[in-house]
């Protein structure tokens, strides 16, 4: 089978391979395999990663965090299980006794919030404290997820991943370029207005400093909270200054939102805008960032 035949091709030559040798045994597995690994060879063919034969466990746990913002969690499983069959009987990618990392899925959280306008963004941040208020800033204007916040740094210090992108990119919001790194590992550029980030470098450490969320370990360069801590006063904070919280997923929405209109009536078309915001926001596939303009 070659590296460049069809997705469907690819995984129903995988799924016969599985069935022959006894990995799967009812019809029914079997085209759920053969669906959910279309979709990862679709990935797979994306981003230039080889055959569906190729992928590592560490590519399939990058694509998994991705797909997390797009499908449920039963899907999500699916393609993972599939995935996971595949290089324990097939590949020789895992051991028996090994496992894909399980990734949860958010596409509920992002189905169900809802954007901040720029007022209440402001009202939040007021009601917090410190690095807080400031993180929640930031997020807002660089459509930053929690974790991200943790990931910081200057550009020249790490530079994002080759990966096609528009001229258009940040166009209106030019400032201070840092880079974060997000879903899959995905190393991005961001921008952040230059009173941001003047009280971002202010809080600069002299080295880096292991910090822990949510059991991953990261080298934090500035003295902000990120992940689940800041989620969580975020969170409170909104709820007393507004009377209700839509989580801090919500500041994407509001990035979303705003850039597509600032895109838009700064002449791009819609096929463009929606583009450019999602390279703006580490999406891997424009259709992600649909999800948040509802």
């Amino acid at each position: 089978m070659g590296k460049y035949a069809q997705p469907e091709k690819q995984a129903r030559s995988v799924t016969n391979a599985l069935q022959k040798s006894g990995a799967i045994k009812s019809f029914g597995t079997a085209r759920g395999y053969t669906h959910a690994l279309t979709r990862v060879c679709e990935y797979v063919k994306a981003e230039r990663l080889g055959s569906l034969r190729d992928i590592t466990p560490e590519q399939a746990t990058a694509y998994l965090q991705q797909r997390a913002e797009a499908v449920g969690q039963k899907q999500l499983d699916m393609e993972r299980q599939a995935t996971q069959s595949m290089m324990k009987n097939l590949t020789g990618q895992l051991e028996p006794n090994e496992r894909l990392t399980v990734v949860k899925s958010e596409h509920q959280q992002v189905l169900t919030s809802r954007s901040y306008t720029p007022e209440q963004v402001a009202l939040v941040a007021a009601a917090q404290r410190g690095s807080n208020a400031l993180s929640t800033q930031i997020a807002y204007a660089a459509g930053l997820r929690g974790h991200e916040l943790l990931t910081l740094r200057r550009i020249e210090e790490r530079h994002p991943n080759k990966r096609p992108t528009r001229e258009e990119k940040f166009r209106g919001r030019e400032g201070i370029a840092y880079s974060v790194k997000g879903k899959g590992g995905l190393i991005r550029a961001v921008s952040l207005p230059t009173p941001l980030a003047q009280q971002l470098e202010a809080r600069r450490f002299e080295s880096p400093k292991r910090v822990t969320d949510r059991g991953i370990h990261y080298a934090q360069n500035y003295a902000i909270n990120g992940g689940q801590k800041w989620s969580s006063s975020f969170g409170q904070a909104s709820n007393r200054a507004l009377g209700w919280s839509a989580g801090a997923h919500g500041l994407r929405h509001s990035y979303a939102q705003e850039r597509m209109h600032e895109l838009q009536a700064s002449g791009l078309s819609r096929t463009v805008a929606l583009e450019t915001v999602s390279q703006e926001m580490g999406h891997f596939r424009p259709e992600i960032t649909k999800v948040y303009l509802r």
